[in-house]
């Protein structure tokens, strides 16, 4: 028995943010966001829409797009580093929002690499005998962290409103992190199969040492209260990020685990016919196909149109991979991600 994906789903906001959109409200330019992320535009949540809004979409989707019902599922695993509330999780909003029976629900946050570690669970409840179907969910609302006092309505389109140079002044001390995310959710249905097509093998990795290259100090329950005005003030409720450590680490570990996968397998890397890596930035893409001396045309990408969605990315991808029909039987497809934790590595799929 293998663990098949039989379905696929997106979830995307309405509102398009441009890069010339983000430059109305903070020192940046199109040409400066392109050349350090290669991201064009992004999509934003509705106000008060969140990541169970977006999931729920998504998650819609896959289930037709498996021919099923949400009746038909039998567990969910919901990836994001941006739930709607502390707690709950989005796993039990999501049961609501669905009509799911009542399934247990797992809420994961391993941030960027979330949907990967997801599908690592959900091969394993398959595999276990106990749950047929499982459907696997990956979304974020990142505008929320973004420091944009009194911005949200102008960035939508929903006011004319000029910023003040001082609040300008602000919006630009965190740009190298607020230009680089979007809001959006995949999602996947997974069966278990006869055959060879199908899940696996699947390597991951977590060193808590670089915990600190990609974190967010504020909102921490080491702090009495856990949330102030002083540390939103400061800044803290915005992740902080190492840029080159990020850099190095993910065009150095996510080609060792694409490696480990493919030998684990009998293959070479060559023998791949695609390869999906986390949306992160573009010059992590290139930088990883480059390592791994693959062809352009086996590592497709779309964060020039939706920025990094953080559990989201490899999922939208994968959607719009099988959409466009790079996506055939038999092929040989790895999905390989890094993020905050840190956490990374790689996982192998027959279509």
């Amino acid at each position: 028995m293998r663990s098949v994906i039989t379905g696929t789903g997106i979830g995307l906001p309405r509102h398009v943010v441009t890069n010339q959109d983000l430059a109305r409200l903070m020192d940046t330019s199109d040409e400066w966001i392109r050349v350090r992320s290669g991201i064009q535009e992004r999509r934003y949540a509705e106000p008060g829409q969140g990541s169970t809004d977006l999931g729920a979409i998504a998650a819609r989707s896959a289930i037709a797009d498996a021919g099923l019902t949400p009746a038909d599922i039998d567990a969910v695993i919901f990836a994001t580093m941006t739930p709607d509330h502390l707690l709950p999780g989005n796993g039990p909003l999501l049961q609501v929002a669905l009509g799911l029976r009542d399934i247990p629900t797992f809420d994961i946050r391993q941030q960027c690499s979330g949907f990967l570690y997801g599908l690592e669970m959900a091969d394993l409840l398959l595999q276990s005998g106990r749950y047929g179907r499982v459907l696997l969910v990956g979304a974020e609302a990142h505008t929320p962290f973004m420091p944009w006092h009194l911005a949200w309505d102008t960035l939508i389109g929903q006011s004319t409103r000029e910023i003040t140079e001082a609040e300008r002044a602000e919006n630009t001390l965190s740009r190298d992190r607020t230009v680089l995310f979007g809001d959006g959710a995949g999602a996947v249905v997974l069966e278990a199969r006869d055959g060879a097509q199908g899940l696996g093998p699947i390597q991951l990795h977590t060193d808590g040492t670089g915990a600190g290259v990609l974190t967010m100090t504020g909102v921490s329950f080491k702090r009495r209260p856990f949330v102030t005005h002083a540390q939103i003030q400061a800044g803290e409720t915005i992740p902080v990020m190492s840029g080159k450590e990020v850099f190095k680490a993910a065009v150095t570990l996510m080609p060792q685990a694409v490696r480990e996968v493919c030998a684990m397998a009998s293959l070479e890397v060559a023998d791949l016919d695609l390869l999906l890596i986390h949306q992160a930035n573009l010059r992590i893409i290139e930088g990883v196909q480059k390592a791994l001396g693959l062809p352009a045309e086996k590592v497709p990408h779309n964060i020039e149109r939706y920025g990094n969605t953080t559990a989201a990315t490899l999922p939208i991808l994968f959607h719009e991979c099988r959409a466009q029909g790079l996506v055939r039987p038999g092929m040989k497809v790895v999905f390989t991600a890094l993020g905050s934790g840190l956490h990374w590595g790689a996982a192998l799929y027959r279509s």
